[in-house]
């Protein structure tokens, strides 16, 4: 298979090149127990024949087993839970096969608005008796009211289900009463405190169709989920089988690893030249070629930046392909997300900068080629995004191009850790008390819980019920604890936020909502003097309100960006494991971390230099989270070192393993952060934190205790192997870090980690 002459251009940037050939089906019949007029749909599809794993599925099925189909992209996971859905449909009240005695119904979730839209438009329209609906926060109150009333498949996403329809149940009983089939798309995307989040929804749901009389089949589908059967029973609380085996055809695929060149810039730090900038000539030169590209970009900022890039390129080049390319983000206003998805389906746009809100199983057939600028965190989502090209049987192209990140670095040269790798373990806990204490009370309030109920949300339900009691939310009666307020229980959870509500950001002189932001990191993003990036065109913040949620912005014509600068310190609350190598110690427990935004850094936006430095007034944010440390006794660290250097050395340490644990668990280093001290007041050591991202954790700190041998060994790696003499965004420069990455000690870093794996 011959190089894509745009990655032939480029070749010296090039480490990594490997060829996929196309791969042969194996192919089934169809069950008899599928009604021949339900066959007939997909046969006018094409689909006449199954491939080996839709036909397993469906026999799993029909044996009323729950199902997870983890198969890979382009497989036709969605034939199996549209066949099964519309059996169940036409069986009707024959109590026969999937169905039950009373109207059935079907209910399909999706992480995202885009993709359930997507799956509405693939429905078969022609189903006789199908009345499709999709309900989302896009939605007038009249389609919802006919969704409600009508539609026997019901398209909509998790956050529907939480705030929408189990509080109003009564409502919806119609739809509840009556399901057959649950869908869970995309599941691998429930990772977590989203992940813990939709899990405890599920258990909600299957408890009010326990109370109607239904009891649903549940499918998962995911095309890269590692350990099926077990993410998929930790998600719904239930045995789920697990079908793995890929029988579909498959397009031959060239997948590259890309890393920009070393360069000095002006103060004589060697840096990479920018990922984004090597992604919009890569960009540039695939619209020329004339393939059809995806580009996924980890920010909204990136995906603004490159698309303006390009067009400018394409500008001197070749003018009239210059509106052929645009940026797809969250953030964007309905009307705008339907359209850029119909222009690039048509191929009426060539180039799309995207956030990884295309990422999912949105189907837009005929796509060449998919650049990843940056690992986009796990495995999973690398290959998710990979085959978002060639999905129409055509052979295509996947790249990644390293950012100057110590991930990237190490994956460039070992290629082999996302090649011949299993994809990354989901990992979430719904026994989070902060997440899990808002859902025992919004079950609450759809109907009395009682202590039968405790089995299916998880051990720790009973300390939560009588949490919940203690703090007069909950009243007991004889019949089980009622929700005792006026106000929603569902308010309580936030299932996407890491806390409160979205940041409003508004242009001053028109009122007009330009767009939001989480407020979780909305003190580093939206700040006062902030520069903020919408479709292309940079805004200054003028004033950022906190308290209120809103933040006032205006046009502004800039050639410098702003990055944030804060103040963290943690305190340990509780250790809950422990073990000694020699003289270091590895432990896991509960950390309260308290940060401040004290103020940001400007810096030229083409050379990264800072050209100046501003003080902010905002308050302290505190975070209960969990957190896994290591420290080293205090006389083994002053014998490797000058005391002096032992702060930048763990510093650099701590910096490199933040980037690297995503390797190992379903997250990336904007959901984790990390502390490093030469001394800890509260272990009297030097000591290294890392912690997740949310209130009560999120499981990423414990997944990195559970594998801190392997995770360090790749950290010290990544740094030693790095290029750099004195420490680069490759290995132990941070792109997050609140100190400005001061004091950094790249040779004392490994140091430090070889005196701590001495006796692991």
């Amino acid at each position: 298979m011959a190089l894509h002459p745009a990655l032939a251009r480029h070749a010296e940037r090039l480490v990594h090149v490997q060829h996929h050939p196309a791969v042969e089906p194996v192919v089934e019949t169809w069950p008899d127990w599928i009604d021949p007029e339900v066959r007939a749909l997909f046969a006018a599809e094409g689909a006449d024949v199954l491939w080996g794993h839709q036909a397993e599925a469906l026999a799993a099925l029909h044996e009323r087993r729950h199902v997870v189909v983890a198969t890979g992209t382009a497989s036709g996971k969605s034939l199996v839970y549209q066949a099964a859905a519309l059996q169940a449909l036409r069986d009707g009240r024959g109590g026969s096969g999937l169905s039950g005695a009373r109207r059935p119904s079907v209910l399909y979730l999706a992480p995202t608005k885009a993709l359930a839209a997507d799956q509405l438009r693939r429905l078969p329209v022609d189903a006789p008796g199908l009345r499709p609906a999709t309900v989302d926060g896009d939605n007038s109150r009249e389609q919802r009211a006919w969704a409600r009333d009508h539609a026997n498949w019901v398209l909509a996403n998790p956050d529907i289900l939480h705030r929408t329809i189990l509080p109003t149940h009564e409502r919806w009983a119609r739809l509840l009463a009556g399901l057959r089939v649950v869908v869970i798309d995309e599941c691998h995307h429930y990772r977590g405190v989203f992940g813990a989040h939709v899990a405890l929804i599920l258990r909600r749901l299957q408890r009010v169709c326990r109370h109607y009389g239904a009891d649903p089949l549940f499918v998962l589908s995911s095309a890269t989920v590692a350990e099926p059967a077990a993410s998929a029973e930790r998600l719904l609380g239930a045995p789920v089988t697990a079908v793995t085996e890929d029988a579909s055809p498959h397009a031959a695929r060239t997948v590259a690893f890309w890393q920009p060149p070393l360069r000095a810039s002006r103060d004589g730090v060697e840096v990479r030249r920018a990922a984004g900038s090597e992604a919009a000539d890569l960009l540039t030169d695939l619209v020329v070629d004339g393939t059809r590209t995806l580009v996924f970009v980890r920010s909204r900022r990136g995906a603004e930046q490159l698309a303006m890039t390009t067009r400018r390129a394409l500008a001197e080049v070749h003018p009239d392909l210059v509106e052929r390319v645009a940026t797809y983000r969250g953030g964007y206003l309905p009307e705008e997300r339907r359209e850029l998805e119909a222009r690039l389906r048509s191929g009426d746009l060539l180039g799309l900068a995207s956030t990884n809100a295309l990422e999912l199983g949105i189907d837009i057939a005929g796509l060449d080629a998919v650049v990843s600028v940056g690992f986009p965190g796990t495995r999973a989502a690398l290959w998710q995004q990979w085959g978002r090209a060639g999905r129409a049987g055509v052979d295509s192209v996947g790249v990644m191009i390293a950012r100057d990140d110590p991930l990237d670095s190490f994956l460039v040269h070992h290629p082999e850790a996302v090649l011949g790798a299993p994809v990354e373990a989901t990992v979430f806990d719904p026994d989070n008390p902060y997440v899990l204490g808002p859902h025992l009370a919004a079950a609450a309030q759809e109907l009395p819980l009682t202590e039968a109920d405790f089995d299916r949300f998880g051990p720790r339900a009973a300390e939560g019920v009588a949490a919940l009691e203690a703090a007069g939310m909950l009243r007991r009666r004889a019949s089980g604890w009622f929700w005792t307020s006026r106000e929603r229980a569902a308010d309580l959870a936030d299932i996407r936020s890491a806390g409160g509500h979205p940041v409003q950001i508004v242009e001053g002189s028109t009122g007009r909502l330009v767009g939001t932001v989480d407020a979780g990191s909305a003190d580093a993003e939206v700040h006062e003097g902030a520069i903020y990036v919408h479709r292309g065109e940079d805004h200054l913040v003028e004033a950022y309100d906190p308290e209120q949620g809103t933040a006032v912005v205006r046009r502004a014509d800039v050639h410098h960006t702003t990055s944030a600068r804060t103040a963290t310190a943690v305190t340990i609350v509780e250790q809950r494991r422990e073990v000694a190598w020699g003289p270091a110690t590895i432990a896991f427990g509960d950390v309260e971390v308290v940060s401040q935004v004290i103020g940001y850094q400007v810096r030229d936006r083409s050379t990264g230099r800072v050209i100046g430095e501003e003080p902010l007034d905002l308050p302290e944010r505190t975070l209960p989270t969990a957190a896994v440390w290591w420290t080293l006794d205090t006389d083994v660290a002053l014998g490797l070192m000058d005391p002096e250097l032992l702060p930048g050395a763990a510093h650099a340490a701590e910096h490199a393993a933040i980037g690297i644990l995503p390797l190992l668990a379903t997250c990336d280093r904007w959901d984790i952060g990390g502390l490093s001290t030469a001394h800890h007041v509260d272990t009297g050591r030097l000591t290294v934190f890392v912690h997740d991202g949310h209130r009560g954790g999120a499981g990423f700190a414990e997944r990195g205790y559970e594998q801190m041998a392997a995770w360090l060994r790749m950290t010290r790696q990544t740094i030693a192997d790095c290029g750099c003499r004195d420490g680069c965004p490759s290995c132990v420069v941070s792109p997050k870090c609140g100190n400005g990455n001061h004091p950094l000690d790249k040779a004392g870093a490994v140091v430090l980690l070889d005196a701590v794996l001495a006796s692991a």
